[in-house]
Parts: C-alpha cells; sequence; structure tokens
C-alpha cells in the first residue's frame, strides 16, 4: 500500500517556525495529556475493535503534528549553539525530511524554550508510542483496519504500479491471481537506484485460459435474471509469474487499488470481498497470509497441499480442489492395488512436493510399500542436478516412480532425461502433471507414455468455446496478455513493434483445437476449478442478500448490508454454500475443503502419435473403505505400450509354501524367500510366518496345504502278508506234526517221549503260530489285550511242557541207579500238576495287567510327525516286562535242566534237542528287546511277531524234527531197544 503523504502547508501558515508561536511547547504538552487520557477513557469506556481503532487513529493525527513541532524545535536548538559557536551548519537531510519541504525564515526571532519542555515532549510520545505499540499487538484483527483519512490537503502516493490483466468494475469487487507468466526476471538490487518492477517472461497458455474462464463466469452471472438479481460481479484479474513473491505484489494491488485516484484503501474500507486464486500451493500460503488478518476469503482452484486445511493458520482459505490428504490416499491404494511395493519418489523442492512426500510417507507405513529413493527437482534446476537424479533412477530396480511435480519444474527435467533416452520407468503422476497439455507431443511418448495419475475432476462448460476464440487482439488492442498469447501460439506480432523482432501477424489467425494448451474446452479440470469457484462465491453473495432480518446469522439475529458487505460475513456463507453446478455438488467441509474425486487419468498414443489423456477410473473419497478406487484395467496402457501390469519390486514374491525372511539392514520390501518346515505350510504369496498344521494333519510336499496325516499300522501289506503266511505255515506245520505222532502214537519213539507231553506241546506250538496274527491288522480294544496276553499264556504253556518234559527226562535216567525212585514223583498226575502251576502263574500276572493298566489302542505321532502310527500301548510296562521276564525265567531254567541231562545214555536223548530250542529260544528273545524298543511304530509289532514265529519255529524243529524223520523215514530205529542202545550189533 502507498503511504500517506505529510499534510501540505496551508496559505495562512507557510511552515511556521517555533518562535511565531511561543506557547506551542506547552500546548503540545496538553495535547499529549489529553491524548493519554482520551486512549485511558476509551479503553475503559469501549469494548469493541472498532472504537479502540478510532481513538489510536486520532492519536496518531496529533502525534503527527507534534513530531513535526518538535523536530522543529531540535532544529532550532541546534542552529542556536551552532550560531554561538560561530559556525551555523546546514540543517540535516533527516530533518528536511520531517519538515516536509523547504521554509522560507524571514526576519523571525528565535524564542528558546527550555530544554525540559522538548525532552517532555519527547517522553510523552515514547509513552505514546509504546501505548500504541501494545494495544496494536493484543489483536491480530486490529491489522484489518485501515488507516484513517488524511487531512484534505493530503494524498495517497503508490510506490509502484502494477496493472491487472483485466478487470471489469461491479457491484461486488473479487480478484482473480492466475500464473499467466511461468517465468520471473529478477533486476539486479544493488542498492544504488530505485529497484524497477519485476518483470515476467514465458506466458502460460493454460494460466490464461483459467483466467478467461473466470471472466465467463463472471459475465454469465451478470446476465443470470435468477442468480444476484439487480447486482452485478465485478473483477481485477492479476498475474502471479507462477511466484509467490509476485503473488504478494498482486494481492496488495487488490487492496490498494491500481491508482491513486480509485484508490480505497485511502478513503475506506476495502471494496475487496473474495479472492480467487492461487495456482500453486506457496503461492496460496503467501496470499493467504496477507489476507487473514483482513479476513477476506480466498478460494484456490489448484492449491491441494494438505498444511492449507490448518484452520488455525489459514482460516479465510477454501478451494474446490481436493486436499493432498485424499490424494496420497488414492495413490497409496493405487501402488497397493497393483502390487508396486518397490517405488521411487520424486518431488519438487517447495510446500506442495515436501508435504505431499511427506503425506505418501506416512500413508505407506500400513502397507506393504517401500520408497526405494526420494529425489528432489530444485526451483534453480541445474543439469547436474537433473544427471545426478536420473543415474539413481537408471540403478535402481525401482520401475515405477511417483511424482509431485508441477510442469513449470519437470519442463527442464524432461528435457534432459530424454537426452539421457532413459525408457521403461513407470510414472504415476499427481494432479499437477498428470493433466499437462504441454507434454502431450509426440516427442514425449516414448518416454512418458503409459503414465497413469490422478487428475481433478473434469466438466464440461458449453460457452467456453466460443468465448476463447473471441479473446483477439483486435478486440482488446490495448491488452498486452493478449499480444502475448499471439505471439507465443502463432510466432508473430498483431500490432507493428520496434521491441520485438517476431514479423507482424496476417489479421487472418484463429484459435484453433491444434492450440491444445489454450483451446482446450472438450472437458477442462484446473478450468472447471475456477468455474465452481466463481459460482461458489456468486452463490454464497445470492444467500447473503436474501437474508431476512431478524432471522440472520450474526449478532442479535442480525443480517448483512447489500451495500456494506464486508468479506467476514461473505466467508460466513462460503463455509455454508451447497449447490449444484453440471451434476456435481460443491460444498466446502469446515476445513474449506472440496468433496474429493478424482479422475484415473493414463497417457495413451493418439491416432496422430501424440499423447491423449484417457479416463480410465474414478476415485470417490465418499466411498466406504474398498470401494472407493474403480479402475477399468483392460483400458490402461503402460510404460513401454505393454498391456501387462509392470513389475515393481525389490523382492520377487514368495510363492505359497514359502515366507519372507527379511534382510538385514535393508526395507521390509527387500527379502528372501524361505521354503517351510515340514509340518507348516503357507497358502498366500508372500506369507510372512507359516502356519503349523494341527496334530491329525501334515503339511504336503509343496508346503502349500494341511493333509491328513498317512494312518500306519501292521496291515496286510507285503510284510503283513509274509508273516501271515509265515504263521500259517508254522500251524500247519505243527498240525501235521501232530497228526504223524497221532498216527504213530503206539510206536516206541512217540510212547517214550512221553506223547502226553508232545500233544501239550504241539497244541502250545499251534496257539503261538496263530497268535502272531492278532498283531497284524488295525489294533482295537480287544486286540490289543488279546495281543500280550495271548502270546504270553501260550508261550507259558508250551515252556512249562518243555520244562515238564526235561524233567521226565531227566528223572528217567536217574531213576535206574540204585536208591533213586523219584520217577513215582513225576507220574502223569504231577506232570499236568507242574504244567498248570507254572501256567497259572502266567495266567495271574497277565489278569492283574488286564485290570489294572490294561493295553489299549493309540495314535503315535511322535516318532514320525507326518505319520499318525496305530499301535497297542502295552499300558504297563512293569506288567509287560514281568510278563516277558517269567517266560525267560522258565525258558532258562529249561535250558540248565536239559543241558545237565544232555550226557545221559541212550541213542534217541531228547534232552538234546530240548537244549537247542532253549538256546534258539532264548537267542531269540534276548535279540528281540533292543529291536522292539528301537522299532519305529508298526515295524515294532513286526518284530514281536517275528520274535514269536521265530522262536515257534525253532521249539518246533529242534523238538519233532528227528522224531518225525525216523518216523516217517527210518522206521527201523522206531524200537525200544534201539531208543534204549540194547540192539544187537
Amino acid at each position: 500500500m502507498g503511504k500517506p503523504k505529510q499534510p501540505a502547508v496551508t496559505p495562512s501558515s507557510k511552515c511556521s517556525r517555533p518562535e511565531d508561536s511561543p506557547g506551542a511547547a506547552s500546548s503540545s504538552d496538553s495535547e499529549f495529556m489529553e491524548i493519554l487520557t482520551s486512549i485511558n477513557v476509551k479503553l475503559d469506556t469501549f469494548d469493541t475493535r472498532l472504537s479502540l481503532v478510532e481513538v489510536l487513529h486520532k492519536g496518531f493525527q496529533s502525534l503527527r503534528e507534534s513530531l513535526v513541532f518538535s523536530q522543529q524545535q531540535v532544529s532550532v536548538l541546534a542552529a542556536e549553539n551552532n550560531a554561538l559557536k560561530g559556525s551555523v551548519k546546514t540543517p540535516t537531510e533527516e530533518s528536511r525530511h520531517l519538515r516536509q519541504g523547504n521554509c522560507s525564515h524571514k526576519g523571525h526571532k528565535i524564542a528558546r524554550k527550555p530544554q525540559s519542555n522538548i525532552m517532555t515532549s519527547l517522553t510523552l510520545f515514547s509513552l505514546l508510542y509504546f501505548a500504541v505499540s501494545v494495544l496494536t499487538l493484543t489483536d491480530s484483527s486490529l491489522s484489518s483496519i485501515t488507516t484513517a483519512a488524511p487531512p484534505a490537503a493530503s494524498k495517497c502516493t503508490l510506490l509502484n504500479s502494477f496493472q491487472p490483466g483485466f478487470a471489469v468494475q461491479g457491484d461486488y469487487v473479487i480478484g482473480g491471481i492466475f500464473p499467466i507468466h511461468f517465468n520471473l526476471k529478477t533486476p539486479d538490487l544493488n542498492g544504488t537506484y530505485r529497484p524497477p518492477p519485476m518483470n515476467c517472461n514465458g506466458i502460460y497458455p493454460r494460466a490464461f485460459r483459467w483466467a478467461q474462464i473466470m471472466r465467463l463466469a463472471v459475465e454469465e452471472i451478470n446476465q443470470n435474471p435468477v442468480l444476484l438479481p439487480n447486482h452485478t460481479l465485478g473483477y481485477r484479474i492479476f498475474d502471479s509469474c507462477g511466484y509467490p513473491l509476485t503473488g504478494q505484489r498482486a494481492v496488495l494491488t487488490m487492496l490498494n487499488g491500481v491508482s491513486e485516484e480509485n484508490s480505497p484503501m485511502c478513503t475506506n474500507a476495502s471494496s475487496l470481498l473474495a479472492v480467487i486464486g492461487a495456482a500453486g500451493s506457496a503461492q496460496s500460503i503467501a496470499v493467504s497470509r496477507i489476507l487473514q488478518p483482513f479476513r477476506i476469503p480466498m478460494i484456490s482452484y489448484a492449491s491441494s497441499c494438505a498444511c492449507l486445511s490448518d484452520r488455525q493458520k489459514y482460516p479465510t482459505f477454501f478451494r474446490v480442489i481436493p486436499s493432498d490428504d485424499y490424494q496420497v490416499k488414492a495413490i497409496a491404494q493405487l501402488l497397493v492395488h497393483f502390487n508396486w511395493t518397490w517405488v521411487g519418489l520424486l518431488r519438487g523442492d517447495h510446500d506442495y512436493g515436501r508435504f505431499a512426500a511427506k503425506g505418501l510417507l506416512t500413508e505407506l507405513q500400513d502397507t506393504k510399500v517401500c520408497v526405494a529413493y526420494q529425489e528432489i527437482i530444485p526451483l534453480l534446476y541445474t543439469r547436474q542436478v537433473g544427471l545426478r537424479i536420473m543415474k539413481v533412477m537408471r540403478s535402481s530396480t525401482a520401475k515405477v516412480v511417483v511424482v509431485f511435480v508441477g510442469e513449470g519444474l519437470m519442463t527442464p527435467f524432461l528435457r534432459d532425461y530424454m537426452t539421457q533416452n532413459i525408457t521403461g520407468i513407470q510414472w504415476l503422476a499427481s494432479e499437477a502433471l498428470v493433466t499437462a497439455s504441454v507434454f502431450s507431443g509426440r516427442e514425449y511418448y516414448p518416454y512418458m507414455g503409459g503414465t497413469i495419475g490422478f487428475g481433478i475432476r473434469k466438466g464440461h462448460i458449453p460457452t467456453l468455446g466460443d468465448f476463447l476464440q473471441s479473446v483477439n487482439p483486435k478486440r482488446y488492442p490495448d491488452n498486452v496478455l493478449v499480444h502475448e498469447l499471439w505471439e507465443s501460439l502463432y510466432g508473430c506480432s498483431p500490432l507493428p513493434s520496434s521491441v520485438t523482432q517476431m514479423p507482424p501477424c496476417s489479421g487472418q489467425e484463429s484459435l484453433l483445437e491444434q492450440h491444445s494448451a489454450y483451446m482446450n474446452t472438450s472437458r477442462p479440470s484446473v478450468a472447471y476449478n475456477v468455474y465452481k469457484a466463481v459460482y461458489a462465491i456468486a452463490h454464497s453473495l445470492h444467500n447473503l442478500i436474501l437474508c431476512q432480518p431478524g432471522r440472520g446469522p450474526f449478532q442479535n439475529n442480525s443480517c448483512a448490508q447489500s451495500n456494506n458487505i464486508h468479506p467476514w460475513q461473505l466467508q460466513h456463507y462460503l463455509q455454508e454454500v451447497n449447490f449444484q453446478i453440471g451434476g456435481e455438488v460443491v460444498d466446502f467441509d469446515a476445513k474449506g475443503d472440496s468433496v474429493p474425486y478424482y479422475d484415473i487419468i493414463n497417457w495413451q498414443r493418439g491416432t496422430e502419435g501424440n499423447i491423449e489423456f484417457v479416463n480410465v477410473g474414478l476415485f470417490d473419497g465418499t466411498k466406504a473403505v474398498g470401494e472407493k478406487l474403480l479402475i477399468q484395467e483392460d483400458r490402461i496402457m503402460w510404460a513401454g505400450h505393454r498391456s501387462e501390469v509392470p513389475v515393481s519390486v525389490c523382492s520377487a514374491s514368495c510363492l505359497p509354501g514359502s515366507r519372507k525372511a527379511v534382510r538385514r539392514g535393508e526395507p521390509i520390501c527387500c527379502f528372501d524367500c524361505v521354503p517351510c518346515d515340514s509340518g507348516k505350510i503357507s497358502n498366500q504369496t508372500n506369507s510372512v510366518d507359516c502356519t503349523i498344521c494341527t496334530e491329525d494333519f501334515w503339511s504336503n510336499n509343496d508346503r502349500t496345504a494341511c493333509i491328513s496325516k498317512k494312518v500306519e499300522y501292521l496291515t496286510f501289506d507285503s510284510l503283513g502278508i509274509a508273516l501271515t503266511v509265515m504263521s500259517v505255515v508254522g500251524a500247519c506245520f505243527t498240525l501235521a506234526v501232530c497228526g504223524v505222532f497221532f498216527c504213530h502214537r503206539h510206536t516206541a519213539i512217540v510212547r517214550v517221549n512221553n506223547s502226553e507231553l508232545s500233544f501239550f506241546i504241539l497244541f502250545a506250538l499251534t496257539l503261538c503260530f496263530l497268535c502272531s496274527l492278532l498283531f497284524i491288522g488295525k489294533p482295537t480294544y480287544w486286540s490289543c489285550m488279546l495281543r500280550h496276553t495271548a502270546f504270553s499264556i501260550t508261550f507259558s504253556l508250551c515252556i512249562s511242557c518243555i520244562l515238564g518234559k526235561t524233567l521226565v527226562v531227566l528223572a528217567a535216567f536217574t531213576a535206574t541207579r540204585p536208591g533213586h525212585n523219584i520217577m513215582k514223583w513225576l507220574g502223569p498226575k504231577q506232570q499236568r500238576t507242574i504244567i498248570s502251576s507254572c501256567t497259572l502263574v502266567q495266567v495271574v500276572i497277565c489278569a492283574a495287567w488286564l485290570i489294572d493298566v490294561p493295553p489299549f489302542p493309540s495314535r503315535n505321532t511322535q516318532y514320525e510327525h507326518s505319520k499318525i502310527i496305530l499301535e497297542c500301548s502295552v499300558g504297563s510296562s512293569l506288567a509287560f516286562w514281568c510278563v516277558l521276564g517269567y517266560i525267560g525265567l522258565q525258558a532258562c531254567l529249561c535250558f540248565v535242566l536239559a543241558f545237565l541231562a544232555r550226557k545221559l545214555p541212550g541213542n534217541f536223548n531228547e534232552a538234546k534237542f530240548i537244549t537247542f530250542s532253549m538256546l534258539i529260544f532264548c537267542a531269540v528273545w534276548l535279540a528281540f528287546i533292543p529291536a522292539y524298543i528301537s522299532s519305529p511304530g508298526n515295524y515294532a509289532d513286526a518284530v514281536e511277531s517275528f520274535a514269536i514265529l521265530a522262536s515257534s519255529f525253532g521249539l518246533l524243529f529242534c523238538l519233532f524234527a528227528p522224531k518225525s524223520y525216523i518216523i516217517l523215514l527210518k522206521s527201523e530205529k522206531n524200537t525200544k531197544q534201539h531208543l534204549m542202545g540194547k540192539e544187537k550189533k
């Protein structure tokens, strides 16, 4: 704002010197006291900020007059002192400045005033200045009130001139800030001359179109008989050059006025009600901070930084573009959707890129996506920095790059990127880049083709094409921006000029569709946001005007005055506005943000080789989680003109049957695939852990599913059949021997060997052979009890019979000696008693076993985890080993007795065969013990069954093979004389 000039000199008193009014000092003192008293009274009696500011204005006015007077006194005293010293010095430059011009001093005497009066004045001035400063800082809103009007003789002067690109007067004026130029030429600021205004160059046709859409919207509203009837909108559109400081300059010009004659700030409150802009987030931050003290709302059409949602820092900021909070959520969901877990991040060195990157990294923390690198394109781009970034991109395994860069910074970077011939990168662009038509040329497709990203939702403006066609140098001959647009589009100068070297235009040029940067009217996106922003202000003003007295939203239910609307009153209606335009609802939430809608844009090759922006999906932030992203994948064309989704991972996915093992010191996205252990599975891709199968299940060979464990027991397979055949053959042999003995029961060899005990032994051996069959087949409760008890009792019976026969043989030969009559104690009855008694002991042990802890079927899953072995648990290990121990005791006793009788006379000494049979029996069961303990599962049953059969065959062949040989083949030896060794030679 231009500062007001000092009061002009009136005709009656031209620069009156202090000596003309001797009481000036005391009058000044009294004025200071009055001002202080006035301030105190006002602070005590008024509570409103407006009254306080009025007091301050009066104080400042008096202070200014007293300050001039006090400074004049200082100059006079200095002159007197110099005169006394004989050397009068010229007043200082500062004094001349404060006196506001040259004054003639003619014949006036200098009246010396006490220095104390001057010091008093300065002290009071300091106190007043301190009080005013404190009062000003107590409420930031005071800065929104302008300085009171200066005296009539004063005049406002602007320090510099900044003309708007387009301006139209109206009842309500709104401002517009657009980056019509994209380059700022900063002058040399060396401090030796007044700095010239900053110049912008490089016109940006797309932003020029945005400005025209604002004009179009205002014209439509002014012609609309329903919306804002009997009122008109005016506008002032300024160029920010895409630079925050220029945006500040533009908004200050809006507040001051473009010239001294129509400057409202020097006479009354500003007529500016709202601002449309700015484009970049950094520009909006700067502009919002200036507008905030004045409570003037602004609506941005392209600033998406999430930082602007902070209502504490930016209370007057609104926007019709979704916040980057929603955009980073959408980008994160897209990365997860396509399983891109290893991506690069490229951002600009500005608030937009900084906050967007920070938001994306926060959003990716709860996903499996990792950022391989994060590179920054500086605002002052250099080729050296660009080549370093490209080296990182080329060496990285990340094939997807998320970019938060506008087209301004991206243009020089892409120029170097194309010279390096880097291809195969899948770009994921934000809304700042994804609809940049400047990159739609065919030369960009090999490097940028397939780019996908989120763009602002497009809309349709029916009259836009005709309106843009009407903007030409003939209609606006004095508009510099229109001339620059023509020069940019056609390379010719609309008007003859010595400044430019371009040839003059023919006058036949017309805007064509080939000028897509400016004439893209199909479905504009950012431009449509400008359109919505203007209508949002219009609807808010319309609702404000329709307010009924007594039902208003302000103090005492009052309404705003339509001829004196304050910006903060408009902001209230902006916060509550809700209307539809083109079928889309426009409103703002508590943070000033709009409804989050994004189009998913894909860069595809057009018919002429250029890049076309194809809509392939939608992100709707209002939908529930999981339903926000809608993608038509079959319509997407990826980088390299491929139809397959590109892969961008640090490590290949771990297939089912394996798990991820994170590499030490690397991100979680970089891992090794480790096969699951036996008994564990993973049925999903990229499983973190393998799942343990339940007890009855085991992993398959691929470790992808739990299958039922294989149940094993001694079944009728090859081993079971072999044991069965041996058992049946043994039983048949035994029965055959029994038949032979029965047919030859009257022969000498049968009768001499105690035929009754022989038949008992053969019967017991038959049972022994058959009881081995109980160990084959699926174990049941009854089979488990019969297995060990039947085996133990039958073997005990067999050994008892052999023991009885051994005793009889030993007694028979001993009885032939004189004085020995032992046979009377080993008659048939005594033999039966011995056999019964010895067998009864085993029966008692088995009965106690079955009563206490009987054997039972069990499922053994410990020996081999992949199988379930059905076996018979012995129940009581003590009982089991007692049974075997008793049989072993009987066998040992029988072996000792038979060994003692081995040298008894006779051609057929049965004691020898009993000795061999017991020797084989003991050897078999001694070998059985370690084999049984170490045999796994069903093999333990096979070992026990084999031991039964082996010992049974040993007893059968050792005891009955020699006798059967004599009976069947050597019948001549089957006589009593031969057996007794008394046959004649």
